[in-house]
């Protein structure tokens, strides 16, 4: 076998065109990288063995298709943990029940499912040794499930809502929760909680949403529902309450030992998250301004606030146990501070 460095064109007996070139003119884009024809047979070379290139593009292709097919099949998978763009307070996913095109009258759509076996709420509410109220839901064919909310409507699962006169407090993701005094107006008001699915719309039955409600009196300004009574207040309940809300006359908080002011803006939290040192024993006022809706939680303690969008709201509590306990929202999953008890 012969080769031409000159023109890396294939011999014959003949020359580069020769005679015995059964193909003819050859093109030298054919023979890049030194290929040669075989002088004997004048078989042309074999084809080119894929360049690197060439190799990463496929794979990259291929895990392309991968990709495109999971999301074609994902949404007849496991549900989602998040809405999808513009989805909220509609249908994510899923075909449980009913859709039905009217409301809450918040925005959230009804899904209206069989009376038998239908998700069932009640709520109670107990006046606080410290402050405000301590709410109890009793729920029946339903379970709490923080952890997919956003995704599917799965049968009897989601979360609840807790409203004051129609107003929306919180979003809770379980059996209690601590109502603050100062957000309960002075006066006769009504609180009520709602089921919702984890895609947020409202649980109904028979077009009407699935809730429970009690009466609340909240007391004058800087009175705390049921601070330091030294008598048990009654508990009010849902949905037949017999007994006044209220209980005893509310007796005035003492002033907390410690202060502590913090601002939410923007998802950052100032000042910069610390922690906060008591003796024990000590009252703290944790003072909270956020630029958005959200819960306040207190690890160790399960003290909760509902924040209201650019108000202050403030949770005192007396810090009888010893340890380190976070101080976190619930909604943005910020920590704020921590609770150093010695």
């Amino acid at each position: 076998m012969t080769h031409d460095p000159a023109r890396n064109l294939p011999h014959g007996p003949s020359g580069p065109s020769g005679p015995a070139d059964p193909a003819g003119p050859v093109d030298t884009a054919d023979f890049a990288g030194g290929r040669t024809w075989c002088d004997a047979c004048g078989t042309p070379p074999r084809a080119a063995r894929p360049t690197r290139r060439a190799l990463r593009t496929a794979a990259l292709v291929a895990v392309l298709l991968l990709l495109a097919g999971g999301a074609a099949t994902g949404c007849g998978g496991r549900a989602t943990t998040h809405h999808k763009p513009g989805t909220s307070h509609e249908q994510a996913s899923g075909s449980v029940g009913t859709l039905l095109e009217t409301d809450d009258g918040a925005g959230h759509r009804l899904r209206e499912v069989p009376a038998e076996g239908a998700p069932e709420v009640r709520v109670s509410a107990r006046p606080d040794t410290e402050d405000g109220w301590n709410l109890q839901l009793t729920v029946r064919n339903f379970r709490f499930t923080p952890d997919s909310t956003g995704g599917a409507a799965l049968p009897g699962a989601g979360h609840a809502h807790l409203e004051l006169d129609g107003r929306k407090l919180a979003r809770l993701y379980g059996p209690w929760f601590h109502l603050p005094a100062a957000q309960v107006p002075e006066g006769a008001h009504t609180l009520t909680v709602r089921l919702y699915a984890d895609d947020h719309t409202a649980w109904a039955v028979a077009g009407k949403p699935v809730e429970a409600a009690v009466p609340l009196t909240g007391g004058p300004p800087g009175q705390d529902a049921g601070a330091h009574t030294h008598a048990p207040a009654p508990a009010v309940s849902s949905p037949q309450a017999s007994t006044p809300a209220g209980g005893t006359a509310p007796a005035e908080s003492p002033q907390a030992d410690r202060t502590v002011s913090i601002t939410i803006r923007g998802g950052k939290v100032t000042p910069a998250p610390g922690r906060t040192e008591l003796r024990r024993g000590e009252r703290v006022a944790l003072r909270v301004t956020s630029d958005r809706a959200d819960t306040l939680h207190v690890h160790g303690y399960d003290k909760e606030l509902a924040l209201p969008a650019g108000q202050e709201a403030t949770l005192t509590l007396t810090a009888d146990r010893t340890g380190l306990f976070e101080v976190e929202t619930h909604e943005s999953g910020l920590v704020l501070t921590q609770l150093l008890v010695r």
